[in-house]
């Protein structure tokens, strides 16, 4: 079948656009005298139809099949079309078939008849024009993007998704796809999804594109466990050495999913032995297993002893180099902040620094981190001098600034406010979001605290409460804050207090008693600086803690409505559409 010109009458489509049926008929009539094209075809034939002249618009079309042989399947298309209009549908049927059987068994042909079907709104002739094509080519995947997007519009999401997975297949349309498929994640829909996944891989247990696409559908839902047994599969049917089992592994571990971070080490150290990954992986397993025990409370000693005995015994079989000197930092920290033993820290810490002394950037962080171990000693001044060598070295990068901030915290912390402030109010501009939003909080704290009287009593005492906290001593924390809220009743701080006693009972795993805080901070001080932190935690904690459902809805719900500005709306919406089940990211 030949193809029809795409000839331009600008009048009579000007008519057409704005409505003028009866004037775009007459110009079409005369633009086809001189040279026919679909596009002038079919609306001269529907500006027949809306003038109520669908007889002079039949009385053409059938002179056009007699006339012109080659383009005759769309003459009988536009006759369906009519007929339709005018609730023929018995006519409109054996038109649109007729149409098709003029083209036969031509792919071309016949996909060119699909968007003729759809310009004229019949989606589902479209679509059967479109398969019609593609089984005459012999094809599965051809025409798989326009049956798509026609299955999408027509609401048949099962087949959409059949579709899109064929054109995702295209390694340069994987990206697109998983994309527009993720429109379906946590809606009605996303049954229907997975339920698409586990099919084709039935049916196609060889492709390996359904698996990684199903191991892609775990990981949005952050069911990591799930992921991982697809990762398995693929990796042992490509022969990855690990790569992608060790980065969901990574992924889940960010995402606080010990137990599959653990599973996919594990399995990475079991199978690759002699892999470049296998030092990395005896690491992260370890590293999982202490992030595990350090965001359990209250903190197992005896298990941080395990972890520090299983990274020695890492150290010992595969020796301090570069692939391990991060293990032996992660010993020292342990050693400082959950077994209060600071000379065994420091010990560590400068061997790994002088072990990995050719790496600036991490004999720097090394630097830092012995830096916080004398101020757990209660040595600022030893603190304060690896801190400014640090920010020497590393000047105008992001250790150099975070070298800075812990500079400007040491002064907070002696209560030289003005020095500290000078500090951070420089920090406010660096480049890290995550810095320059610290620097804000505290240099706010000290601004709204200090200056209402000349002592700046209590902004020292709940400085040194935060010292105290940094060391890990949170019994005496609590202790001198609730001395604190009694003493300084009616004081600016006290949401602060609360707010800092809140997150130290979240610490010491006492729920309850940071929940009680929290809703005195959100009842008594709503319009302070922490007003929101303090709703959107209250929230976070029911959820997360509580396991409450319920009442966490209710809390995110109130707290976008109270502070519909704040920082934390986007997640308290996410959150609440997530516990209610109809969030589409």
């Amino acid at each position: 079948m030949s193809a029809w010109g795409q000839g331009v009458d600008e009048l009579a489509d000007e008519y057409y656009k704005t409505g003028a049926f009866d004037k775009a008929a007459v110009e079409y009539a005369k633009s086809l005298r001189k040279g026919t094209s679909w596009p002038a075809v079919y609306h001269y034939v529907n500006s027949l139809v809306k003038t109520q002249k669908s007889d002079d618009a039949l009385k053409y079309l059938k002179k056009q099949v007699r006339a012109d042989e080659i383009n005759r399947s769309y003459y009988n298309l536009l006759i369906g079309f009519v007929a339709k209009q005018t609730n023929d549908t018995t006519r409109a049927k054996q038109s649109y078939e007729a149409a098709m059987s003029d083209i036969k068994s031509s792919p071309e042909g016949l996909a060119k008849l699909a968007t003729a079907f759809v310009d004229v709104a019949e989606t589902d002739w479209a679509i059967t024009a479109y398969r019609k094509a593609r089984d005459a080519g012999k094809d599965e995947r051809a025409y798989a993007t326009e049956l798509a997007g026609l299955y999408r519009a027509s609401g048949a999401t099962e087949k959409w998704i059949d579709e899109s997975l064929l054109i995702g297949q295209e390694s340069d349309k994987k990206e697109t796809v998983l994309n527009s498929l993720q429109t379906l994640i946590n809606s009605k829909e996303e049954p229907i999804l997975e339920k698409a996944l586990y099919d084709k891989i039935q049916r196609y247990p060889n492709e390996l594109y359904y698996s990684e696409t199903l191991s892609w559908f775990f990981v949005q839902k952050q069911r990591f466990g799930r992921a991982l047994i697809q990762e398995k599969a693929v990796d042992k049917r490509m022969h990855l050495n690990g790569t992608k089992v060790y980065d969901l592994g990574q992924l889940a571990l960010t995402n606080k999913d010990y137990k599959a971070a653990v599973d996919a080490f594990d399995y990475v150290i079991t199978n690759y032995p002699q892999s470049q990954l296998y030092p990395y992986a005896r690491r992260m397993v370890i590293n999982a297993r202490e992030e595990q025990v350090k965001n359990t409370y209250p903190v197992d000693k005896l298990e941080i002893r395990k972890l520090i005995a299983s990274y020695q015994k890492m150290l010992g079989e595969l020796g301090i180099n570069n692939k391990t000197l991060e293990a032996l930092q992660s010993t020292a920290n342990l050693y400082a902040y959950y077994l209060d033993e600071k000379d065994s820290a420091l010990s560590a810490l400068a061997l790994a620094r002088d072990l990995g002394k050719a790496d600036r950037n991490f004999a720097d962080r090394c630097k830092l981190d012995e830096g916080d171990v004398y101020l757990l000693k209660g040595e600022p001044w030893e603190s304060t001098l690896l801190y400014s060598q640090v920010e020497k070295s590393q000047k105008e990068e992001l250790l150099g600034y975070e070298a800075k901030l812990k500079n400007a915290k040491l002064h907070y912390y002696k209560g030289d406010f003005t020095l500290s402030k000078s500090i951070l109010d420089v920090l406010k501009m660096a480049t890290s979001r995550e810095i320059a939003n610290d620097a804000e909080q505290l240099s706010l704290i000290i601004q709204d605290n200090t200056g209402l009287d000349t002592s700046e009593a209590a902004m020292r005492e709940y400085a040194a409460i935060d010292l105290l906290l940094f060391q890990n001593k949170t019994d005496q924390a609590v202790s001198e804050l609730e001395r604190m809220l009694v003493k300084y009743k009616q004081h600016s701080l006290s949401d602060e207090i609360l707010w800092l006693r809140a997150n130290t009972f979240l610490k010491q795993g006492k729920t309850d008693d940071a929940l009680a805080d929290l809703r005195n901070i959100v009842t008594n001080y709503p319009l302070d600086i922490l007003g929101d932190d303090a709703s959107f935690l209250e929230a976070k904690t029911v959820e997360e803690r509580k396991k409450d459902k319920t009442a966490a809805m209710e809390l995110y719900q109130k707290f976008l409505v109270a502070y519909p500005s704040s920082i934390y709306g986007a997640e308290a919406r996410k959150r609440f559409r997530a516990l209610r089940g109809d969030v589409v990211n």
